[in-house]
């Protein structure tokens, strides 16, 4: 090889690899993002995840990158979603809603992961416990699951002639029989009946709504779950379709014309998973970022949807509410 063509592979090269090696610092980590529901429902959410992200420094498209996969629905496909970002290597898995966190957990020991639930985490086996979650696994809980008896006694509260009440689940929620067993054991003491009424498609939702009134019950509970999550408009414009007096845990349920809610707020978890994923990618372990709480519990009641409803809200429940929308 003569000396000047060495000379300009040799310059070539050193160019070459000082600006590989600082492509290889620069690279910006990834978040994959992974949810049993559909995005169009959930884009406030995803907003307060990316919020909770650049308080901790992160912004999406500039120093960090997020994977989406949604199961629009099909629990079934969380497996494989999963598997494709675990393949991925992302530096943080965000799994959010109960089946996707268990369904990412079992997926990776090792990738650090961020849950949101409406359940108890340790009784559902995503920690060892909230103040040392331990493993890979960390997030944020809403305990809205735990609050379904409590629903129960708004519902009498509601219509407390009412000898009989109904609870909506997802079957397919890991939830739904938890969440089913400890509403039933309930309603004994307050002299009611439950009822429980499935849906995992929006057929079998609108179908639950048109079979409400066989059953004489005063009130529907609807449980949570990231199906219903996402379509919190669809949920109240059937209550008004069909006439039923609904009562859901998020504020999204009653500004879209639910009648009643009470539980804790899916956009302040959403919102502090990101701060949690955002600690993490700067080199802190899941193991050691304790289980973050929802403390706040919000009654929210819509006097306009009980009007159209013919619903009377008692004093005192009105009394108790966080917001009256009128």
């Amino acid at each position: 090889m003569k000396r000047r063509e060495f000379i300009a592979l040799f310059g070539c090269a050193a160019v070459t690899r000082p600006l590989a090696a600082r492509a290889q610092q620069t690279a910006m980590p990834v978040i994959g993002f992974l949810n049993g529901a559909s995005p169009g429902g959930y884009q406030h959410y995803i907003a307060a995840f990316r919020e909770g992200l650049k308080e901790g420094g992160y912004i999406e498209g500039q120093n960090v990158a997020i994977e989406y996969r949604w199961a629009e629905g099909h629990y079934e496909r969380l497996p494989d979603l999963a598997a494709d970002l675990v393949r991925r290597q992302v530096a943080v898995l965000a799994a959010t809603s109960t089946p996707a966190n268990l369904i990412g957990k079992a997926a990776t020991q090792t990738i650090p992961i961020v849950f949101t639930t409406a359940s108890d985490p340790v009784h559902i086996g995503l920690v060892a416990s909230l103040s040392h979650p331990g493993g890979n696994v960390t997030g944020v809980t809403q305990l809205n699951v735990e609050l379904g008896p409590k629903r129960l006694e708004l519902a009498h509260e509601l219509m407390p002639d009412a000898t009989a009440m109904a609870l909506l689940v997802n079957p397919v929620n890991p939830s739904a029989a938890g969440l089913s067993k400890d509403v039933a054991a309930a309603a004994p003491a307050l002299g009611l009946k439950l009822h429980v009424l499935n849906a995992s498609t929006e057929p079998e939702m609108e179908a639950a709504f048109a079979a409400f009134p066989s059953l004489h019950a005063g009130v529907l509970m609807v449980g949570t779950d990231a199906f219903f999550n996402a379509r919190s408009r669809q949920l109240a414009a059937l209550s008004l379709r069909y006439r039923v007096p609904t009562i859901y845990q998020f504020h999204e349920f009653t500004a879209a014309g639910g009648l009643m809610s009470y539980g804790g707020s899916i956009v302040d978890s959403y919102h502090a998973a990101g701060v949690l994923a955002a600690r993490i990618l700067k080199g802190e372990r899941a193991a050691d970022l304790p289980v973050q709480q929802s403390t706040k519990v919000e009654l929210i009641v819509n006097l306009k949807t009980a009007k159209t409803l013919g619903v009377t809200i008692p004093l005192v429940l009105l009394g108790r509410a966080d917001e009256v929308i009128e």
